[in-house]
């Protein structure tokens, strides 16, 4: 029987394209296989990279992780890809919070870890929203803050339309124009005279 050469991959992950996953890179070290994405952490079946680095995975592998906050946007989806990941034989080593997780050193003290340093991961996401929205708030209330700018022209949105009639995938047209699936969904949901469409 063959033996598995076991390999160390790295998963790293940003919320937009313009976002730089090289601190990340920087963070984790040299590692076999890189597995990169620049999406929301919202929705797992976005997440194609991610569905990737667990399918990849085998016994022995480990999977290091920059911080906790870039692999799961909840608790809940923390506990349940970290159980994925070591249900397979592998480890899940975040670098940030100095933790590893596999399935030889399952405990009580390990699953409290996790859980503890997982909410508190959460409650700090949940801080800076609360921060951005409030300094939006004061921006708006000084006359400062004039929303995100205009990303779809009405010419643009013709073509987008145009191009998925045609059979183009959403995610594709996305990528193209270099905006978020939500600024394109909600360019199409606004008829093609309303004028540009931004985020």
């Amino acid at each position: 029987m063959v033996q598995h050469k076991t390999q160390t991959v790295a998963y790293v992950r940003v919320s937009s394209v313009d976002q730089n996953l090289g601190r990340q890179l920087e963070t984790i070290g040299d590692v076999d296989r890189v597995f990169e994405e620049k999406v929301s952490g919202g929705s797992r079946t976005d997440r194609v990279a991610l569905l990737e680095c667990i399918r990849y995975v085998r016994e022995g592998d480990v999977v290091k992780v920059a911080s906790m906050d870039r692999l799961a946007r909840s608790l809940t989806d923390l506990r349940e890809i970290v159980d994925e990941i070591t249900g397979k034989g592998a480890s899940v080593v975040f670098v940030k919070e100095q933790q590893t997780y596999s399935r030889d050193t399952e405990d009580a003290i390990g699953r409290l870890m996790l859980n503890l340093l997982g909410a508190f991961a959460e409650f700090e996401r949940t801080l800076i929203r609360e921060r951005q929205r409030e300094g939006i708030r004061l921006a708006q209330a000084a006359g400062k803050y004039k929303g995100r700018s205009r990303k779809l022209t009405v010419e643009q949105l013709v073509e987008v339309r145009g191009l998925i009639g045609s059979g183009v995938p959403k995610a594709k047209v996305a990528r193209d124009l270099q905006i978020d699936r939500t600024t394109l969904y909600r360019a199409l949901a606004r008829k093609a005279d309303d004028g540009p469409v931004g985020e």
